[in-house]
């Protein structure tokens, strides 16, 4: 089966916290006989969303959508950036919009599940960002979701994520992972 890991980050640093979590959530996922993709928007190229005449539309943005609409499952996630998601994660998911007109539109019947991580408390607005805009695409949200208080998420021994996070990251994959079941009952295209 299918997933996406959508990183709403631009940071294209190998050891950004964004770069490291998909690595992390990729492995997971294969490890359970998933095929995952990362669709990394620091490598995405997608324009600023502009409705376009028909035939006009970026070679990027082609691709995005499709891998939005063939993946089955989703995680997506963004740093807390003045209290939402990314203005470029944003963009990309308005960009959407091009499969209004298709037989089941935008991301009827996907599942995703979200993740947001801040430097202070507050990364439960960037998922709360995020919730709002899979809703009104359509999907269905994953009833757990995973704020990250960064300043916790690593070890200072190791480098790597701490328990307490790495426990509750396999937590979602296996969420996730579940609601497989309910993709192939009928809610997927």
């Amino acid at each position: 089966m299918n997933v996406l890991i959508f990183n709403g980050s631009i940071d294209n640093r190998p050891y950004a916290t964004s770069n490291r979590l998909a690595t992390y959530l990729e492995e997971q996922l294969k490890e359970k006989n998933f095929s995952p993709e990362i669709f990394s928007l620091a490598e995405g190229q997608i324009p600023f969303f502009a409705q376009h005449e028909a035939g006009e539309t970026p070679a990027a943005v082609t691709a995005m959508c499709e891998s939005f609409r063939k993946a089955d499952l989703h995680i997506w996630m963004t740093p807390l950036y003045h209290g939402g998601m990314t203005g470029a994660m944003k963009n990309c998911l308005d960009w959407l919009e091009l499969t209004s007109k298709h037989q089941r539109p935008y991301l009827t019947g996907k599942v995703v599940a979200l993740l947001s991580w801040a430097d202070g408390t507050q990364a439960m607005q960037g998922i709360n960002a995020m919730d709002a805009v899979a809703k009104a695409l359509r999907a269905w949200v994953l009833p757990y979701s995973l704020p990250i208080l960064k300043d916790n998420l690593y070890d200072p021994q190791t480098r790597g994520f701490t328990a307490f996070y790495q426990s509750k990251l396999d937590i979602m994959v296996q969420l996730l992972c579940a609601a497989k079941s309910h993709v192939a009952a009928g809610i997927k295209e």
